[in-house]
């Protein structure tokens, strides 16, 4: 209803049409037990009830990009910032690069299934072994997901996050895991912001 309305007046960013109001005249309706069968004509295009709210309450034009998105530490809101190519000041995006990456050809498609194997050859106790016989070491989730060869990396990452809240395992920086008891770097006090 929402693409319908901003369809229905040339020029109309569909951007602008208000999901919260469209919702809640949906809500309405129902509630009320209202007609929403007769439409309202706009143009050559139709719209009913719904759409009449959304285009009476559209939002101001959206404020163009000023930096690219990026997807903050899971760990630290606090971390240092990578240099990752965004521009240290704001400025006008003009234009984005798009790069699909081909996927680890090391590591599997699909995960095998350890639900039914014994104890001592499931994905965890495997892990736990990788991480005991090198303590120090900090094991990045994809060195991991190669180590184990049947199981795909997204797996790894949601297994080895949940290991981690419940204590198996030590989250020492993002993507990052050893042994318990391992503790994370911390930053030196100039750098924490």
């Amino acid at each position: 209803m929402m693409v319908e309305a901003a369809e229905s007046r040339p020029g109309t960013d569909p951007d602008r049409c208000g999901f919260t109001i469209a919702i809640q005249t949906a809500r309405d309706l129902v509630v009320q037990a209202a007609d929403v069968i007769k439409p309202a004509t706009l143009g050559n295009r139709t719209t009913g009830v719904i759409g009449n709210r959304v285009l009476a309450g559209l939002l101001p034009q959206r404020r163009p990009r000023i930096s690219t998105r990026k997807v903050r530490s899971p760990v630290s809101r606090y971390a240092e910032r990578q240099d990752d190519g965004r521009p240290d000041t704001s400025r006008l995006v003009t234009d984005l690069d798009v790069t699909i990456l081909e996927p680890d050809p090391d590591l599997p498609t699909v995960s095998h299934d350890d639900r039914h194997t014994p104890a001592a050859d499931r994905c965890r106790q495997r892990v736990l072994e990788l991480l005991h016989a090198e303590p120090d070491r900090q094991w990045h989730t994809r060195d991991l997901a190669r180590h184990l060869g049947d199981i795909t990396l997204s797996t790894v990452y949601r297994q080895l996050d949940r290991w981690a809240v419940n204590g198996l395992i030590t989250k020492t920086g993002p993507a990052t895991y050893s042994s318990p008891g391992t503790r994370s770097t911390p930053l030196p006090p100039a750098e924490i912001r």
